[in-house]
């Protein structure tokens, strides 16, 4: 084509974001026809001011690099005449393009009227499992070369490689894709969506045939789904219960570990019934097994000989993070051996799958808001590419926006038969799929909200595993959280009549039947009524104590025993007003449920949205009638006052939730396994038991496969912090001078652990400028995004610093010299000044326990153990940690703690010279190590 449109894909570089004070340093340009690269621009620019080291750092642009380099004055004219008559590309256009323009105006030359494409934009739709959308990630993933990332030559050109990618994967799609796409890319960055129109119009001229693994329903191309049934071997196979029978069918494609094949046997053991090493037929069995040993497969291998998918081997992990690692890394490397492979299911939460019929709804109304547009188009790209329907296959941080409410899975019992979409709901071929498996993979929390479904979502089984089980007892105690927020509700019932409020909406669908619409105004004066008793409650409860608000309270039944006439009839009504909104919400479901199946499918949306507020109202009286009734000593009564001081959050917390005997799941399995990489606290094998509420459970320690002496030294300053002495400044200012002398001449990835966000904070502020000036990056929780993005840039890089607090504990699984220098500032102890904490330790107390050394003791001493275990994950693995804390060596419950360290690793005491010589002996070449041992 003579007159085909030619793209210029652009990248600058800057001296900062400010298009008023900064300017360009290097610009590169790649212009594109007909899908082929015509022309490469590209130079660097001298800014008229210095580049500071910060950007230096980023680009690797020097003030030298530029000294020479021609002003953009001088280069303007040449720029503007080659972009014009082209259409402007950019990863993040709007910065690129508006840029650009403030220095052409600033330099006297016409801005560009051309057109623009957001390649960022366009990766969010038609890359929509993406990991990441900043370009070097992009480029990373998809195997695009880039040679200099924040160079300008090399960004324009992964840019253009990315606009032929995208544009490849266009043409890919079903026409019929396409189309829905284009008539939902009216909201993208400037003429995005024009780009898009374009590709569709060569694809309707040359209409591509359907792909074979593809079909339409009512207008949206699926996925085709296919289940294979479970195949069970013919013939018998009997557990290699020997070490010549596991190397026999490893055949040399997994080694053999004498640890790990214990491990093996104890599982095999215990699920089989049969009696061995000392161990009883009981129901319950832990075994402490250290991460690095292969404990996956230790336990995956003898299931595979037990487990059918009637009595499935059903495995609960601490996160949906390591229920996609098991079936995606441990999985196929097992059923490489085995002569039954293990067919597996992961399961989650309803909310976690796409609702095909509700996203066709959707699709018939879309709102006119940017994001929920891209969600949607993104969506219809993902459906040709998935046979889950989950959610997490797009790999966001959070599913709370608009679309994810209105689009995820209520659950099969609302599906409509007659609906198109019925034959491939995703939930609904999820529990075909589980039906044909023999290992069923949940998380914690699904497993510990069993105990909340009034129908269990996970079948009876004679197996249950918990992996990592350490983490059992706190995630029984959050899933048994209840609480409501009066704010929320408040909000809720303010919305319902709004222009395009429910109610507002039903009453005018419903104009017709009097009897529903006079229901609806009944229910309506009862949610008002509550939200005016809430808030008479609220303000009293606050009253109570004092003038300065606290962050949290709790109360006690004293205290409101103690209220006057006024609240207390408050109290009274709020429980009587949810009885009667509950008895008119009775005979609206029973109204809905009679026509949900006569009306179109947007208006079944505004039904079933009634339904879902019907039993949000209900659910939210019964735990607020529970709040004010009842008082058992493991229940604590929360307030968590809003700044407005008329609303707060009434939350509950059972401190019994984790004890297994009582929850509705744990009669459902005959015999449960509980491992981890830290089930035994210092010499205390019964704190986990104890916690779970089984006491009587044995536990079996693996001893682990490391030379912790030879692979791991612990080290202290021979002169510490006075922790307890300082205010918080001046502790910060300390704190940041021991760590930047300890970091400085260490060029290696080094994580820093933090008990307080505060104390990071202040440390942050005071390093990474310093840091950042010399060509090393600190990375901190809380500044640089997610807790995966954050570790995933640490592991990439060479010499970064990476400060985390909490889960940074533990669960960072960084081998090799990725981790090798780990830094402890404090002990971690939990503050007991916390009310969560005081609550508990009262409850401890009322039990006859001490609350420090029955609890405050072991839980330091497991994250202690836990931060240390990062250093080491195999024989290879060799690493320091620095504890800047010394009451580990100076008091009683410190020489207690460092129990938690593996027996003959010795707590050396070094000066700061010292330190510093030990830190580079150790970190050597380890060949040359030995040598001099």
């Amino acid at each position: 084509m003579a007159h085909e449109a030619i793209y210029a894909v652009v990248d600058i570089e800057t001296t900062g974001t400010d298009p008023k004070t900064d300017r360009i340093i290097q610009i590169g340009c790649v212009l594109i026809q007909n899908g082929q690269v015509i022309n490469r621009f590209a130079t660097d620019v001298n800014p008229g001011k210095r580049i500071s080291k910060q950007i230096q750092n980023l680009t690797k642009i020097s003030n030298s690099q530029v000294q020479k380099a021609p002003y953009f004055e001088d280069i303007a004219p040449t720029i503007a005449n080659l972009l014009a008559d082209t259409i402007f590309v950019a990863h993040n256009i709007y910065f690129d393009y508006q840029f650009l323009n403030h220095e052409f105006r600033r330099c006297q030359v016409p801005e560009m009227t051309i057109p623009g494409i957001d390649t960022v934009e366009l990766a969010q739709v038609f890359l929509p499992t993406a990991t990441s959308f900043r370009l070097g990630d992009l480029a990373e993933n998809l195997g695009l070369h880039h040679d200099n990332p924040h160079q300008a030559d090399s960004d324009a050109e992964v840019t253009a490689a990315l606009l032929l990618y995208i544009q490849q994967i266009m043409r890919e799609l079903p026409l019929v894709t396409m189309e829905r796409i284009a008539s939902l890319a009216d909201m993208m960055g400037m003429q995005t969506g024009m780009f898009i129109r374009k590709n569709l119009m060569e694809m309707r001229r040359k209409n591509p045939p359907l792909a074979d693994n593809l079909l339409i329903v009512d207008g949206i191309a699926l996925r085709k789904k296919t289940l294979p049934l479970f195949e069970k071997n013919l013939y018998e196979s009997t557990y290699p219960l020997k070490k010549k029978a596991k190397e026999q069918l490893f055949n040399g494609q997994l080694h053999f570990y004498k640890e790990q094949a214990r491990l093996m046997n104890l599982v095999y053991r215990h699920f089989s019934n049969s009696q061995s090493e000392g161990l009883p037929t009981t129901k319950d069995l832990f075994i402490e097994a250290a991460t690095g040993m292969g404990k996956t497969i230790g336990y995956l291998l003898p299931a595979a000989y037990l487990a059918t998918p009637e009595e499935p081997l059903i495995v609960s992990t601490a996160s949906l993070l390591l229920q996609d690692q098991l079936v995606q890394k441990d999985l196929p490397l097992i059923n490489r051996v085995l002569p039954q492979p293990l067919v597996a299911t992961v399961i989650k939460g309803q909310r976690h799958y796409l609702d095909l019929a509700r996203f066709a709804i959707s699709l018939q109304m879309p709102p006119q808001q940017k994001q929920y547009r891209l969600y949607q188009m993104a969506t219809l790209v993902w459906l040709t590419k998935t046979v889950t329907g989950d959610f997490d296959e797009l790999n966001l941080l959070r599913l709370d926006h608009p679309f994810f409410q209105d689009c995820g899975h209520r659950g099969t019992v609302l599906l409509d038969s007659e609906n198109p979409f019925y034959p491939h709901d995703f939930l609904r071929f999820l529990h075909k799929r589980m039906s044909q498996s023999n290992l069923l993979i949940v998380n914690h929390a699904f497993l510990a909200r069993e105990s909340l479904r009034e129908r269990p979502q996970l079948p009876k089984s004679r197996f249950l595993l918990i992996d990592e089980a350490h983490h059992l007892p706190d995630i029984c105690e959050q899933a048994g959280r209840q609480q409501v927020s009066t704010f929320r509700f408040r909000k809720q019932v303010g919305g319902l009549t709004s222009e395009t409020g429910l109610f507002t909406q039903l009453m005018q669908l419903f104009q017709g039947e009097p009897q529903f619409i006079s229901q609806l105004e009944l229910y309506l004066q009862e949610l008002t009524a509550l939200v005016e008793m809430q808030e008479i409650l609220v303000t009293h409860l606050l009253k109570t104590e004092g003038t300065d608000c606290p962050q949290e309270q709790i109360v006690t039944k004293e205290e409101l025993d103690s209220f006057d006439l006024a609240p207390r009839k408050a109290q009274a009504k709020l429980l009587l007003y949810y009885e009667e909104a509950e008895q008119i919400a009775q005979s609206l479901r029973q109204q809905v449920q009679s026509w949900i199946n006569r009306w179109l499918p947007s208006e079944t949306v505004l039904l079933e949205s009634l339904l879902d507020l019907l039993a949000e109202v209900s659910a939210e009286g019964e735990i607020l009638t529970r709040w004010f009734t009842q008082w058992q000593k493991e229940l604590v009564h929360w307030l968590v006052p809003h700044s407005n001081q008329i609303t707060a959050v009434f939350q509950l917390t059972d401190f019994a939730a984790p004890l297994l005997p009582k929850t509705k799941w744990y009669s459902r399995y005959d015999k449960i396994l509980y491992l981890g990489g830290t089930l035994k606290i210092g010499g205390n094998r019964h704190y986990f038991p104890n916690r779970l509420g089984i006491p009587e459970a044995p536990v079996k320690i693996i001893q682990a496969p490391f030379d912790y002496p030879k692979q791991t030294r612990v080290i202290l300053p021979d002169k510490g912090i006075a922790i307890h002495e300082l205010p918080p400044q001046e502790y910060a200012d300390q704190l940041a001078q021991y760590i930047e002398e300890i970091v400085t001449p260490v060029a290696k990835p080094i994580l820093v652990l933090f008990t307080s966000h505060d104390t990071l904070q202040r440390v942050y502020e005071r390093l990474h400028m310093k840091f950042l000036a010399a060509g090393r990056e600190i990375l901190a929780q809380g500044v640089g995004g997610s807790r995966e993005k954050l570790l995933r840039r640490f592991s990439l890089s060479k010499d970064s610093i990476l400060f985390g607090a909490d889960s940074f504990w533990e669960g960072v699984d960084l081998p090799g010299e990725r981790l090798e220098v780990l830094i402890v500032t404090r002990l971690p102890f939990t503050n007991p000044k916390r009310p969560l904490v005081a609550a508990r330790n009262q409850y401890l107390k009322e039990q006859g326990l001490d609350p420090f050394s029955e609890e405050a003791i072991p839980q330091a001493a497991l994250r202690l153990r836990q931060a240390y275990g990062r250093l080491v994950r195999s024989t290879e693995d060799r690493g320091l940690m620095i504890v800047l804390d010394r009451r580990l060596v100076t008091t009683k419950y410190g020489r207690k703690l460092a129990q938690a360290f593996p027996k003959k690793v010795p707590l050396m005491q070094l000066s700061p010279v010292a330190l510093k010589a030990e830190m580079t002996r150790f970190l050597r070449n380890p060949t040359n190590d030995e040598k001099d041992d």
